[in-house]
């Protein structure tokens, strides 16, 4: 078995800087955040092998004071850094009082971390935010999402 299989995941404060460059470095698909409430990282042997950024969510209906969302997870591909930063994100947000905490995949994405750390799949969610009375840009993928809770 090889070290990165053997090797512990600890899970570790990190800054919103931090977080961001990790994002802006290792993301597939999305630029990082621009706030937070809080970040974690995922740490091996010392060396942080990915970052969750958790936030206000991204959606106006879910903005119930009760909510955050999982607005970024990204990792270097050690195997369980994932899970790992998911479960985290949702014991440190459940210590501080939040009562549900949201994310969303792309339908090429599995899910299994997030299966693995407890999470149930709700359903599709997504599209573009621009409309003709509000016109924006789309920089991330626009395409229907899968929402997934952790209540």
């Amino acid at each position: 078995m090889s070290d990165l299989l053997q090797a512990r995941i600890e899970v570790v404060p990190v800054t919103l800087r931090g977080a961001c460059a990790y994002i802006a470095q290792h993301h597939r698909h999305h630029r990082p955040p621009r706030g937070c409430l809080f970040c974690i990282g995922a740490s091996v042997g010392g060396k942080i092998v990915g970052v969750a950024i958790v936030g206000r969510p991204v959606a106006r209906h879910l903005q119930d004071g009760r909510t955050a969302e999982v607005t970024r997870v990204a990792t270097d591909g050690t195997p369980n850094a994932c899970s790992a930063l998911y479960g985290a994100a949702w014991r440190a947000a459940r210590a501080i009082g939040w009562l549900r905490l949201v994310t969303y995949t792309l339908p090429q994405e599995g899910g299994t971390s997030l299966r693995a750390s407890g999470w149930r799949l709700i359903g599709e969610a997504g599209g573009s935010w621009n409309h003709p009375s509000r016109p924006r840009v789309d920089h991330a993928p626009t395409r229907t999402k899968f929402r997934w809770e952790k209540p």
